[in-house]
């Protein structure tokens, strides 16, 4: 007698895991009393297998255990929560401490800026030290990245990080139009973390697949697709200006023929570098693969 098989992820490789919960963050900045359930809710969908974890960032720890006492059916599988730090290395100990006590959460991922006031990689060599000291025993197993600070010695600070076990996360966009990267800053980080061997995410401005124009602000975005194919090129050995091109495509069918002839085994070495983004919405990436035929949404 042959053993049942579990039902086959709709989600492919190239995209599972890829979106993590950020709906509290801003441009979202959903409720926590919303952001919660809807976070169960992806969690349990057809879609499930695209979503990470729930993003939330340490000075609202105390607001997501007030939630997660009140809300009900709160009390089943401890929440996988993505913590975020921002302050750097002297807010690690006490938000993983509280995360650690608390028997409703389940560390799933750690995020640190890394130190401001001096160089940048002194910034990224402090943090480090900390994480070394306190993740065998706060966050044994879970992925820990550093945010690196845009600028003239980001590759400065990717040096503290190659060799190690920290990734590296890198953001693309904001509230304002200076917090984008261009396509040639963004693939010298692409090409600086390949080149490494650093695995890397990336948080912010991600919203679509494909490189657009925000109607709203005039912003324009950066698309995941565009990066995973950068991703893909700069594991192949292309340079500045290849990596660039690929992240100014603007053709979402260029960018979905190319990574659909992607082999499993170069799949799994583009999400073994680009490991997943930020996202304050799960529902536009989703829409965005299913209209380009990436996801095929299961029939009712």
């Amino acid at each position: 007698m042959t053993s049942p098989q579990a039902p086959q992820s709709v989600i492919p490789p190239l995209f599972a895991g890829l979106c993590d919960d950020a709906a509290v963050f801003p441009p979202g900045d959903l409720p926590l009393t919303e952001a919660l359930p809807a976070h169960r809710a992806h969690r349990t969908a057809w879609y499930a297998d695209l979503v990470g974890p729930f993003l939330v960032a340490a000075g609202r720890l105390g607001q997501l255990a007030e939630q997660l006492e009140a809300l009900p059916g709160e009390s089943g599988e401890p929440l996988a929560v993505g913590l975020i730090v921002p302050d750097g290395s002297k807010g690690l100990e006490p938000a993983l401490r509280r995360v650690a006590a608390d028997p409703r959460l389940r560390l799933a991922g750690l995020e640190v800026l890394a130190d401001q006031g001096g160089s940048a990689a002194e910034g990224v060599r402090s943090v480090r030290a900390e994480l070394d000291r306190l993740v065998p025993e706060l966050a044994p197993g879970a992925p820990v990245a550093v945010e690196v600070v845009r600028g003239p010695d980001l590759l400065l600070a990717l040096d503290e990080l190659e060799g190690g076990p920290y990734r590296a996360k890198f953001r693309t966009g904001g509230l304002t139009a200076e917090a984008f990267p261009g396509e040639l800053e963004l693939a010298s980080f692409l090409y600086g973390a390949v080149y490494r061997k650093l695995s890397f995410k990336c948080t912010a401005g991600l919203h679509h697949a494909v490189r657009h124009e925000d109607p709203a602000t005039g912003f324009a975005h950066h698309g995941f697709l565009n990066v995973l194919l950068a991703a893909h090129l700069a594991l192949g050995g292309a340079e500045h200006p290849e990596l660039a091109a690929a992240l100014r495509e603007r053709e979402g069918q260029v960018l979905a023929a190319a990574l659909a002839e992607l082999t499993a085994e170069q799949t799994a070495a583009v999400r073994a570098a680009f490991t997943a983004f930020g996202t304050c919405s799960i529902a536009e990436p989703l829409a965005d693969l299913a209209a380009l035929g990436l996801v095929a949404i299961p029939p009712s």
